[in-house]
This record gives C-alpha cells, structure tokens and sequence, in this order.
C-alpha cells in the first residue's frame, strides 16, 4: 500500500500508525439512455431532474477496500424521460490500522467525496456527447448522509429491540 515513509524529522514513521491511500479510480458500469434523442418537445418546459446516490464497500482482500459510488440521475419532461445515466463510480483505497469507527467515516464520507468529482465528468461528458447540455452534479454532503444513515440504523435496532418477540 504505503511503503514507509521518514517522518519529518527523519525517523522511521510508526508502522502501527493508521494508513489511508487511494490506490485507483475507475468507472465499474454506465448507461445512458436518450429514448428521444435531444430531441425534446417544443413548450414542455424544463425537465425535471431526478438524482438519487448509492455507496457501497467490498472487500478486496488484504487491505483494500473498493467503494462504489452508484449515481442515477434522470431528466422528465411532460412525464417523459429526456435522458437517464447511472453510472457506478469506483475506487480502491489502501487502509491499514484504521480504526473500526474512523474506517466506517472514511468509506462513507470521505471515499465518496473522493469519487463525486469523476462521477460529475462522467456524467457531463455523457450528456455532452448524447446531444444535450452538460449537466453538473450539485455538491453533496456525505457527512450528513452519513449520520442520517446511523441515525436511522440506531431507531431500526431501538425499534427491533423493543417489538415482542413471538
């Protein structure tokens, strides 16, 4: 992963110090879709955009871990589809002696922050190259996202813990 690197005063940096490396970034599936082209009906108005976000983490075996950022972003007009793209952007990240609470924040923020940049070119491209405006993705805050998320996981077992049990 990280071969080990001097400290600043020219010691040996501590071996069991957590270690955090992206190692590769790569787009794991795409599809665009276009059913009309850029074609799109004179006074339909602007399209309505649909974006919904998606993580999830694999195992790579020693100490990578590959974090997928799904996006699917969709355009309508007059209840039709423009264009649909989804897309799986991925990166491999070389973790070691990360603790368990600081890995779980760095595969669900920090990774998919990292990855947002690419997914937003691919996504720009795409639209470009099909005959349409670019389309930037908005900003996303995945810190929030993430304490929703455990919010939600924490009011599932509070939940589950105190249905009866049959």
């Amino acid at each position: 992963m990280v071969d080990e690197v001097p400290a600043a005063n020219g010691q040996a940096a501590d071996p069991n110090a957590p270690q955090f490396a992206p190692q590769a970034v790569y787009l794991k599936d795409v599809s665009f879709e276009a059913p009309a082209g850029p074609r799109v009906a004179p006074n339909t108005g602007n399209p309505t955009i649909n974006l919904n976000l998606n993580t999830s983490v694999n195992d790579l075996g020693g100490e990578l871990k590959e974090v997928v950022l799904t996006v699917r972003v969709e355009a309508q007009a007059a209840e039709k589809t423009v264009w649909l793209i989804e897309l799986q952007q991925a990166g491999a990240f070389g973790m070691r002696n990360v603790p368990q609470q600081d890995l779980q924040r760095l595969v669900g923020i920090f990774c998919p922050n990292y990855l947002l940049p690419y997914a937003r070119q691919v996504i720009s491209d795409l639209l470009t190259k099909g005959g349409f405006p670019p389309f930037l993705l908005p900003p996303v805050n995945f810190e929030q996202l993430f304490v929703q998320a455990a919010m939600r996981a924490q009011q599932q077992q509070a939940q589950a813990s105190t249905s009866p049990a049959n």
